[in-house]
C-alpha cells in the first residue's frame, strides 16, 4: 500500500463509514485490501469509534458486493458532481 495523503485518508474513512459503499469500491479507488482498510480505521479512529464502526460493518451485507442483493443499486447523492478517477470533474 502506498502512503496516502491526508485528504485520501479522510476520503477512505468517509467511504468506509458509508453503509452503501462496498469495500470493493475503496479497493478500486485506493488499491487497499479490506484488511488494510480495517488497519487504517483502527489507527486513525478513537478506540470506541472503531469498535462501533466494526460492529456496524460486520452486520451490513451492503459493505460486501458479493453479499448484496440486486435491489441495492449504486448510491449517488443528488448533490454529488460527476466523479472521474476520484477527481471532481471541472465545469
Amino acid at each position: 500500500m502506498e502512503a496516502l495523503t491526508e485528504q485520501e485518508v479522510d476520503r477512505v474513512i468517509e467511504m468506509a463509514w458509508e453503509d452503501r459503499t462496498p469495500f470493493e469500491a475503496i479497493t478500486f479507488q485506493f488499491g487497499m485490501a479490506e484488511n488494510e482498510i480495517i488497519e487504517l480505521m483502527r489507527k486513525e479512529m478513537k478506540r470506541s469509534s472503531f469498535q462501533m464502526w466494526r460492529k456496524r460493518v460486520t452486520s451490513r451485507t451492503t459493505k460486501h458486493r458479493t453479499l448484496r442483493s440486486n435491489s441495492v443499486g449504486r448510491f449517488k447523492c443528488s448533490r454529488q458532481r460527476a466523479i472521474s478517477g476520484n477527481k471532481i470533474s471541472k465545469r
